[in-house]
């Protein structure tokens, strides 16, 4: 819940900012890559203080779940990077969609598990929520970081 709430609630003050203090000088396209940004930011880091729990989502037979954790966390932490410079930003989003769609199984074990970590402790049922919230994710990477910027960011919050 705590990456939607950053999501959402950052493009919602990116937006309020945007739109009365600096008159529209930004784009929906970075605001929303920007918001989906520190989101990133968020959840990569969590996997070098939680290692230990996000290690439990994986499938019991993956060798080096360590290593694993570390390097998504790398790879979240580059995206965020990468989606705030105009020019590596679709490019970005197209990898973050593959990388979306990879996590997910580990979302669905580790509400099998019951691991302790957001959310998944309340089980199968929280794949009602996770599941949803995933195709959001990637819909908003979509949205922000391929439909408007190949609408040339015209588009003005």
């Amino acid at each position: 819940m705590a990456p939607l709430i950053v999501l959402i609630g950052s493009y919602f003050l990116f937006w309020l900012g945007n739109r009365y203090i600096v008159k529209g000088k930004f784009s929906m396209s970075i605001i929303g890559r920007v918001s989906l940004a520190l989101m990133l930011m968020m959840t990569g880091s969590a996997h070098f203080f939680k290692t230990e729990v996000m290690m439990q989502s994986m499938p019991d037979f993956f060798p080096y779940k360590e290593g694993l954790v570390y390097f998504t966390g790398v790879v979240e932490l580059l995206a965020a990077v990468g989606l705030v410079i105009d020019r590596t930003a679709k490019f970005t989003s197209i990898m973050l969609i593959i990388f979306l769609v990879c996590i997910l199984p580990a979302n669905i074990i580790g509400s099998l598990k019951r691991v302790e970590l957001g959310g998944m402790e309340n089980g199968p049922i929280y794949l009602f929520f996770r599941v949803p919230l995933q195709l959001f994710f990637i819909w908003w990477t979509y949205f922000f970081g391929i439909r408007l910027e190949a609408k040339g960011s015209k588009l003005k919050a």
